[in-house]
């Protein structure tokens, strides 16, 4: 079960990166969060890179911790973005499932190094 969630997990990520390049509303989204070109597309990078690591730490645990535990990091700084300019819970809660849910990741990648 663990396998199913870390997949979906870098899936989401995988997709969401690359929104980040090709999608106009994405573009809005950043200028909305008061963000910059770069930093949109440093998010996109990262996040592609945490798919990926996602899905080595598969194979390579460590490599799935230090990904599941950056996705975390990167969760937590998109949800105080959305607390920052006043987003509503509906819109702040993704960010705030995904920081759980990597930080749940990241545990169990842990665990599999033990």
């Amino acid at each position: 079960m663990a396998k199913l969630i870390i997949s979906l997990d870098a899936l989401f990520f995988l997709l969401y990166g690359l929104q980040c390049f090709l999608s106009p509303f994405m573009i809005q989204e950043f200028q909305r969060f008061g963000l910059t070109a770069f930093q949109r597309k440093s998010t996109g990078v990262l996040q592609l890179m945490g798919a990926a690591g996602l899905i080595t730490g598969l194979f390579l645990p460590v490599i799935g911790l230090l990904a599941a535990s950056g996705l975390t990091l990167m969760m937590l700084a998109a949800f105080l973005v959305r607390i920052k300019i006043r987003d509503g819970f509906f819109q702040a809660a993704p960010s705030l499932i995904f920081l759980v849910l990597n930080g749940w990741i990241a545990t169990a990648f842990y665990a599999m190094m033990q």
